[in-house]
């Protein structure tokens, strides 16, 4: 079994609740009330479809993150996901768009927001034990 020792559960749990709350609720809005987050965000016209797809993603994170308060480090994968996308979103969309000088509010406060799950994140995920899980695993 992996050493547990070097896990921030406090973090950890943290992070789940972190998310079940942020992308629990952006996604509620954004698949039940698209309309509401469209004209409060500023979000681009037609892309509505877009809007429901990102609020599905928030919502599958949100709900899978209730099971992480039970299970964190069985479920850790789901926050290790949570920050690469959230990473790449970050460096290869919203740096090209500040440093180009297109920054929208919605944008923006989008932007901030990711900037707390990746740093967070960082700090929540055992890396040592989550991949070390699947090292072990290759070996068996």
């Amino acid at each position: 079994m992996s050493d547990v020792s070097g896990v921030r559960w406090g973090w950890l749990r943290f992070m789940y609740a972190y998310t079940i709350v942020l992308a629990g609720a952006a996604g509620i809005g954004m698949v039940f009330a698209p309309e509401t987050i469209k004209s409060a965000t500023d979000w681009p016209g037609g892309s509505m479809r877009l809007l429901g797809l990102a609020g599905s993603v928030c919502l599958a994170f949100a709900l899978l993150s209730i099971l992480g308060l039970r299970a964190p480090l069985k479920f850790a994968p789901i926050l290790l996901l949570q920050l690469v996308y959230k990473a790449i979103w970050l460096l290869a969309v919203a740096l090209p768009s500040v440093l180009a000088g297109h920054t929208p509010l919605y944008f923006t406060v989008t932007a901030a927001v990711y900037v707390t799950f990746v740093i967070g994140d960082l700090i929540a995920i055992p890396f040592g034990y989550v991949f070390a899980g699947e090292a072990k695993a290759q070996t068996s």
